[in-house]
């Protein structure tokens, strides 16, 4: 029974501290832990995917002057970036706990940005494209096999 009772406390420690509150409103939506963790996730990429640090440099180019967004544009990106992902670290760790909504909105958005002459898409892999994509165009399935008039792409 000794060894029994340090388990239970342990898992019962681990529930508490990963469940968290099921869902809380907000102004827009709602959000819970899974939402939180998942924008904390996001956040936390930013210093490797420079997104604001493009961002900065190409807004201070077209505001300020070309001059201005190598030097201004540069220090304020890498402030967004460095502030980003501190967030996102923050949210990553609190994600149990309310409040669920973003954090430091006033100097970041909730989301990751990117410059405005640049939006990507999703990465062009077999899970995202259809098979017309990959190169597949029909046929047999199986034509090594005798018999076998299977077609996937016939009407």
């Amino acid at each position: 029974m000794r060894n029994v009772m340090p388990f239970f406390a342990l898992a019962v420690l681990a529930a508490v501290l990963t469940s968290g509150c099921s869902q809380e409103k907000f102004q827009n939506g709602m959000y819970n832990t899974e939402e939180k963790f998942g924008r904390g996730m996001r956040n936390s990429w930013e210093i490797v995917r420079m997104g604001d640090m493009r961002r900065s440099v190409e807004q201070a180019s077209i505001f300020d002057s070309p001059d201005q967004g190598y030097t201004t544009g540069f220090v304020r990106g890498l402030n967004k970036s460095v502030t980003r992902t501190g967030v996102g670290v923050y949210e990553m760790v609190t994600a149990p706990f309310p409040p669920y909504h973003p954090v430091l909105t006033h100097y970041i958005a909730p989301e990751p940005t990117g410059p405005e002459s640049y939006r990507p898409g999703r990465i062009s892999t077999g899970l995202f494209d259809t098979d017309t994509y990959m190169g597949f165009s029909g046929g047999d399935v199986a034509p090594f096999i005798p018999g076998s008039r299977f077609r996937v792409f016939d009407n």
